[in-house]
C-alpha cells in the first residue's frame, strides 16, 4: 500500500502539484509579473540552493520548536489567503438585520460570490480588520504599498435581495473615541470644529483606506441603474413593490386596554426586553386614548407574523405599523430635498457608464460620489458646478453603486442615512450561519441550535 502512495513523495509530483495550483492562481489574479515565482518554487522543491525555511537548518531533524514554528507559519498564511481570496468570519453586532439574522450570529461569508477584492494596503497584521487587538487606536496596516481597486471573477454580480457584506461607506474618517459612528454625522451635528478640536470627547480623526473601513452588513434593494423609492414604508423598484420578506420588521404600535402585554407570551413570540419600548403619544393614539380609557401604548418591532399574533391577544386593541412622517435627517442631507426613512426618494442608483445631467436640485445626491468615491474635485462656484476646475452640466459615472437597506427597517442606519455603496467597497455575499448565541441567556442555553449550520436564504 505505501508503495502506491510512493510516488506522491517524489520531488517532481509535489512540483508538478505545486505549478497545477500556482499557474491557474496567477491568471485568476492577473499579475503575470508572479510568474517570476515559478523559479522559487523550482528551487524549493528541485534544486534546493537556498534555504528558505531560514528558521532550520538544512540536513538536521528539527526539534519540537521548530516544527511549532513550520505548523504556524503554514496555518497563517494558509488561514491569511483563505480569508483574502474565498471566505471571511463575520459577527452580527446589532439588530438592523432582524429577524433574518439575529445579533450574536457568527456568519461565514462568500468572497468567491462576487469575485474576492484584492486588498488596497495588502501590509497588514493577520487576521484582524483595521485596528490592533487590545487597542481601539492603533492601526494594524501600514501604507507603505497602497494598491488600486480591483477584483477577480467571481460567480456572479450583486443581485437584488442578496444578503451583502460592504465596507461602510462613511467610514474612510473616524473620530476614534465615536467609531461606531459616522464622522459625517458627528460633524453634521455638533460642527465640524468641535470635532476636530474636543478630544475629550471625540479623539483624534483619523483617515481609513476603503479596505479597511468598518464592515457593515444589509440587504442590497437596489441594483445600479434601478429608481428606489419609499412610500409609507413600502419600498418600490422601478415602480414595483418590493416583496416583503418572510422576517422583515417594523416598528409597530401595539395599544393595550390597560393590562400590560405578558413577558413569557413576548419571549415565546422571540420579542427580547430589548424589543420593547413605551411609545409616546402619537395624533392618532390620542384619539384610541379618548376611545379607550387607561390604554397601555408599545412600540415594538415586529414582523408580519407576530404582529398578526400579538392581535389575536385579548387585551390588545390594536397594532398597527408606527409610520416616520417628520422630516429626518436622512440623505442626502439636504435643506431643500424633504425625506424620511418611510418616504424616501425616487433617487436613481448610479451605473458604470450612466451619464446624467447635473443641475444644483440633484447635485446633493451625487456629489460625494464625484468628489470622494471617484477622487475629482468638485465645487460649486456662484451656482455653477465644477469639476476638476472646468464647468460641468453632466458627468459619467466611473463605477456601479448599490443601495443597502437593513431588514428591521425601523432600526437600521442605513442607505437612507448615507446613501450608495460603490462596487469598490463590495466584500462578499453573506452565504452560512456556523453559530448562534443569544446574549440574553446563558451557559448552553446560550446556544440556538436550530440556526447552526444553516445557509442563509436570499
Amino acid at each position: 500500500m505505501k508503495q502506491n502512495f510512493q510516488f506522491l513523495r517524489n520531488k517532481w509530483t509535489k512540483f508538478s502539484f505545486a505549478l497545477l495550483i500556482f499557474i491557474p492562481w496567477v491568471i485568476w489574479i492577473g499579475n503575470y509579473w508572479i510568474f517570476i515565482g515559478i523559479p522559487v518554487l523550482y528551487d524549493i522543491y528541485i534544486s534546493k540552493k537556498v534555504n528558505w525555511s531560514f528558521w532550520k537548518k538544512r540536513g538536521k531533524k528539527p526539534n519540537k520548536f521548530i516544527e511549532w514554528v513550520d505548523a504556524i507559519i503554514f496555518a497563517v498564511v494558509a488561514a491569511t489567503l483563505i480569508r483574502m481570496f474565498f471566505i471571511e468570519a463575520y459577527t452580527i453586532p446589532t439588530s438592523s438585520m432582524e429577524k433574518t439574522l439575529l445579533v450574536g450570529d457568527y456568519l461565514f461569508v462568500s468572497k468567491v460570490s462576487y469575485g474576492p477584492k484584492l486588498p488596497n494596503t495588502p501590509l497588514s497584521f493577520p487576521f484582524v480588520h483595521h485596528t490592533m487587538p487590545g487597542s481601539e487606536t492603533r492601526r494594524s496596516f501600514v501604507e507603505w504599498i497602497k494598491l488600486p481597486y480591483k477584483r477577480l471573477l467571481g460567480f456572479g454580480n450583486v443581485k437584488r435581495n442578496d444578503i451583502v457584506v460592504f465596507n461602510f461607506p462613511e467610514g474612510d474618517t473616524v473620530a476614534l473615541k465615536r467609531q461606531n459612528e459616522s464622522y459625517y454625522d458627528l460633524c453634521r451635528r455638533y460642527g465640524r470644529e468641535r470635532v476636530w478640536t474636543d478630544k475629550l470627547n471625540f479623539g483624534n480623526i483619523i483617515y481609513r483606506p476603503a479596505d479597511k473601513q468598518e464592515n457593515y452588513i444589509k440587504r442590497c434593494v437596489a441594483i445600479p441603474g434601478d429608481i428606489l423609492e419609499v412610500k409609507h414604508s413600502q419600498v418600490y423598484i422601478n415602480g414595483t413593490k418590493q416583496i416583503h420578506f418572510e422576517q422583515m420588521q417594523f416598528n409597530y404600535e401595539v395599544i393595550t386596554d390597560g393590562l400590560t402585554l405578558n413577558p413569557k407570551n413576548l419571549e415565546r413570540l422571540g420579542i427580547s426586553d430589548d424589543d420593547i419600548n413605551f411609545a409616546q403619544m402619537t395624533q392618532q393614539s390620542l384619539y384610541d386614548t379618548i376611545k379607550h380609557s387607561n390604554t397601555v401604548h408599545y412600540i415594538i418591532p415586529l414582523t408580519e407574523e407576530t404582529a398578526s399574533k400579538i392581535r389575536s391577544f385579548p387585551n390588545v386593541i390594536s397594532v398597527k405599523i408606527s409610520e416616520i412622517i417628520e422630516r429626518e435627517d436622512v440623505f442626502p442631507q439636504d435643506s431643500t430635498i424633504c425625506y424620511s426613512r418611510d418616504n424616501f426618494g425616487p433617487i436613481t442608483v448610479p451605473k458604470k457608464g450612466q451619464t446624467i445631467s447635473l443641475t444644483l436640485k440633484n447635485i446633493p445626491v451625487y456629489q460625494r460620489i464625484i468628489d470622494v468615491y471617484e477622487e475629482n474635485d468638485m465645487i460649486i462656484k456662484n451656482n455653477k458646478i465644477f469639476i476638476n476646475g472646468k464647468e460641468a452640466n453632466s458627468y459619467t459615472f466611473k463605477m456601479d453603486y448599490y443601495f443597502m437597506m437593513g431588514d428591521s427597517r425601523h432600526n437600521s442606519q442605513d442607505g437612507r442615512f448615507w446613501g450608495f455603496v460603490p462596487e469598490d467597497h463590495v466584500v462578499g455575499k453573506a452565504s452560512f450561519i456556523w453559530l448562534s448565541l443569544d446574549k440574553d441567556k446563558s451557559f448552553f442555553s446560550k446556544i440556538r441550535w436550530s440556526r447552526i449550520f444553516r445557509f442563509i436564504n436570499h
